[in-house]
């Protein structure tokens, strides 16, 4: 969380492009959001880590790391390699990005699938508590 207060706060000041994006009137208005939830988002962090939570701290890491590409997304749009190559202008051909996406089309459910069957598999197989069971036992 400091890494991200870090480089949130330093990031609009990495070029002139970057800083008017985000501080110039109305642009500051629509982005505000972003590291106003980020904030609110490692209060929650901190509060379910002190709460004893196992679950929503990891899943608030997750929305943390998202938020953090949205910035950087925010950012650097459309640049791919700033300033220098569009999104644009790194895509490749049609044809090509219409054969992988039909190959993802296809492997990404697969892949979702074997993995809730894995986990499915292997639900309750390995104890919360190192005593209470799981494989050892």
């Amino acid at each position: 969380m400091v890494s991200m207060a870090i480089v949130s706060a330093w990031v609009p000041f990495l070029g002139l492009e970057i800083e008017r994006r985000w501080l110039s009137w109305p642009n500051i208005a629509y982005f505000a959001p972003v590291p106003l939830v980020t904030a609110f988002v490692c209060w929650r962090i901190y509060r379910s880590i002190k709460d004893g939570a196992e679950v929503m701290p990891f899943l608030l890491s997750i929305a943390l790391f998202l938020l953090g590409f949205l910035g950087l997304t925010i950012s650097l749009f459309p640049y791919i390699v700033p300033p220098a190559m569009t999104i644009w202008q790194a895509a490749n051909a049609v044809s090509a990005l219409q054969f992988a996406l039909v190959g993802y089309a296809v492997i990404m459910p697969l892949t979702l699938a074997y993995t809730a069957y894995a986990y499915w598999v292997f639900r309750g197989k390995v104890a919360e508590d190192i005593t209470g069971g799981g494989y050892g036992h």
